[in-house]
């Protein structure tokens, strides 16, 4: 049965500690080999590290308007979590299969080496593609490059399906994510004379102040009827070190940050009006007394959300797919978004659910990878 040789596929590729701090080859050149097994042309493209690398691959006379079917190869960390079982060993318990990366998202990958020879007859009408990354747990790294090198390129696929973990529910849309590090360097002293020092600390927290002031804006700009939850742009505060002791002025900070945007012109909002603050007013106020003051801005991750749209092919290829007529809209961010800055119609559906992701246990039923392979099996039957 197909869902047997699915689950062997499963087990293979969780026994692949694909963590995002290590190397993800030996289980991209896994994947490549089933993939010429069905006469796929297979591109392997090693980052500049030599130890990751994303995998493109297509069914099928390449050209445009094809589909690509498309999946994150590296896990988050086991560390500290308390597993029953060896996380990189797949056990199944009461119809369910557990192991890191179970859902998120190897489940999606396996259903779709299982699923070859039907993709394969699919492909006799519609290119088919595959396009499986690394290192989209730390910012979507892989998918970047990727599709960097896909806008180069003549021919360009139409539609993308992107295997997320949603309990095999259509959405088509999903908020952005942008990571940032920002580092005050200020002028230490003594306490008692402040006006003679640049406090770090001081400045930080003006940034901040100023960030949670673009927060009420966000609300402002909320389009009416957005179908996220909360239905805004956010921000967040996620940490602030700095200082040294009571007594010191502070002579530096770090502050942690993130905007999840619900489309690009709020995060270009809040970039340009961040920016503006520093240039205008925070560090005029800070090299009055300390020329060598200084404010910088490290970008962790920065990571366009799906937007959605009244016309999506892909979407409405999945509802003919699965029977389903309504789409949502996720809060956490996909690679979906990139592959829709190339022009492409991108939607997310895939097996497990995005609760059991990054979490002990974390597991994708045997009912979860059915419906994903009855989903993919049915492309062979699906108008183009």
């Amino acid at each position: 049965m197909r869902i047997d040789t699915t689950r062997a596929i499963l087990s293979d590729l969780i026994a692949y500690p694909t963590i995002s701090t290590d190397s993800n080859l030996p289980i991209i050149h896994y994947i490549a080999d089933r993939l010429e097994t069905v006469g796929a042309a297979v591109e392997v493209m090693v980052d500049e590290s030599g130890h990751k690398a994303n995998l493109f691959a297509t069914l099928g006379e390449a050209g445009d308007g094809g589909l690509v079917l498309s999946g994150h190869s590296d896990v988050v960390p086991v560390t500290d979590q308390d597993w029953t079982s060896d996380p990189f060993t797949m056990t199944e318990r009461d119809g369910k299969l557990y192991g890191r990366g179970a859902c998120d998202m190897k489940g999606f990958i396996a259903a779709c080496l299982g699923s070859l020879d039907l993709l394969a007859e699919a492909a006799k009408t519609r290119p088919i593609h595959f396009a499986f990354t690394h290192d989209e747990e730390v910012g979507c790294l892989g998918a970047h490059e990727l599709v960097k090198l896909l806008a180069k390129r003549p021919v360009r696929p139409a539609l993308c399906i992107i295997g997320e973990p949603t309990s095999m529910q259509v959405f088509d849309g999903n908020k952005g994510c942008c990571e940032y590090t920002v580092r005050f360097e200020g002028l230490p002293g003594h306490s008692s004379a402040p006006e003679k020092g640049v406090n770090a600390v001081e400045y930080a927290v003006r940034y901040i102040n100023r960030l949670f002031e673009l927060r009420a804006e966000l609300i402002k700009r909320c389009p009416e009827g957005s179908r996220f939850d909360p239905p805004q742009t956010t921000l967040n505060v996620g940490a602030l070190k700095g200082g040294i002791s009571h007594n010191v002025i502070a002579p530096r900070a770090e502050l942690a940050w993130e905007m999840r945007p619900i489309n690009a012109a709020d995060m270009d909002f809040v970039k340009a009006e961040i920016a503006s603050y520093v240039e205008d007013t925070l560090l005029p106020e800070m090299r009055a007394i300390a020329p060598e003051a200084a404010i910088s801005t490290e970008t962790i991750g920065e990571v366009v959300g799906l937007e959605p749209m009244d016309d999506n092919a892909a979407r409405d290829l999945v509802f003919a797919l699965t029977g389903q007529n309504h789409a949502g809209c996720v809060a956490f961010n996909t690679e979906a978004g990139l592959f829709q800055s190339l022009g492409m119609d991108a939607v997310i559906c895939g097996p497990g659910s995005i609760e059991q992701a990054h979490k002990a246990d974390e597991f994708v039923s045997l009912e979860q990878m059915d419906q994903a392979l009855t989903m993919l099996g049915k492309l062979t039957s699906a108008r183009n």
